[in-house]
């Protein structure tokens, strides 16, 4: 799959015609609070609304205003049916052999614009989120910080363990994160004490992106999730351990989680991982009343994190 940006086409390229993320940005040249939708092919971000504008002028079903908008929300609302749609016109005018947007020099210059001229903002209005205790690599580790004896607990493989984060502080990726203060206590402390957090943790994790919803006391059946699932984010998860570890029980984390979280700004749809390959993981048991097969089929990504001082 070929693109006439040749940008999009090394297999280094981060943004090929494969993947084409959507976020919202604004010009650097201009006011930062004229935000539309785009998306990222090559070294470029296409301004939806500018192409489809002039290329699908007439489209009973939709207009160019859609991504005339400072977020992806009303397009999201739209449902799976307008996705794949949108999608599949990117795509044929961005192809190597398409000339309606390659061979229209005014509408190019005007709608493809360099991500070195562009400044990215949160994709998305963020209502309300869950986080999942999805990994058990992950839930082993943290849970022997806190009960070093019986770190896994048993419920971890039966249920989708979650908690509603705070939506209000997911900031985009490359937004100043300040060190949080609250309570501590030392396991020799006999009382709490106050201050700036000493164990600050990140985790690196991917975020789902849903579209339309379902009405309270319906169920959304796992076979139709791709219906509502429109893409995937990067996401940081901040954590502040020690504040983690003296505020988490009976009810989980409070401050130590609800002080940032930090999302990428492009959404990754769906459709666009398509061909990574799956993983095959053998579940270890079906967890009751689960529309679920016991083989599950996962994503098969591979992530990498690294850090380094403010001075290095």
């Amino acid at each position: 799959m070929r693109s006439w940006v040749e940008s999009a086409n090394g297999p280094s390229a981060d943004f090929p015609l494969s993947n084409l993320p959507y976020g919202v940005f604004s010009r650097t040249a201009g006011p930062k609070d004229v935000r539309r939708v785009g998306v990222a092919i090559g070294d470029f971000v296409l301004d939806i609304a500018e192409a489809w504008a002039e290329l699908v002028p007439s489209e009973p079903m939709l207009g160019y205003e859609l991504f005339d908008e400072p977020s992806l929300n009303p397009f999201l609302a739209e449902g799976r049916v307008v996705w794949d749609f949108v999608r599949n016109q990117l795509q044929s005018w961005l192809s190597a052999g398409c000339p309606v947007l390659r061979d229209n020099t005014a509408l190019r210059e005007r709608a493809m614009i360099p991500l070195s001229q562009v400044e990215l903002h949160m994709p998305i209005e963020i209502g309300n989120y869950t986080d999942f205790y999805a990994s058990e690599y992950h839930a082993t580790n943290v849970g022997s910080m806190f009960r070093p004896d019986n770190p896994l607990l048993p419920n971890w493989k039966n249920l989708p363990v979650g908690y509603h984060g705070r939506a209000s502080s997911i900031v985009v990726s490359g937004t100043d994160v300040i060190r949080p203060c609250g309570q501590t206590k030392s396991d020799d402390a006999e009382r709490p004490s106050f201050g700036p957090s000493r164990l600050l943790d990140y985790e690196l994790e991917v975020g789902f992106v849903t579209g339309p919803g379902n009405e309270p006391g319906q169920r959304i059946p796992i076979e139709d999730a791709a219906n509502h699932i429109f893409g995937l984010v990067l996401v940081n998860d901040w954590s502040a351990r020690d504040m983690q570890k003296w505020e988490y029980q009976p009810l989980g984390p409070f401050l130590a989680k609800s002080f940032a979280t930090t999302i990428s700004p492009w959404v990754v749809p769906l459709d666009a991982l398509a061909a990574v390959p799956r993983g095959d993981r053998t579940s270890a048991g079906r967890p009751e009343g689960a529309a679920v097969p016991r083989r599950c089929m996962g994503l098969g990504s591979r992530s990498e994190t690294a850090s380094r001082p403010a001075d290095g």
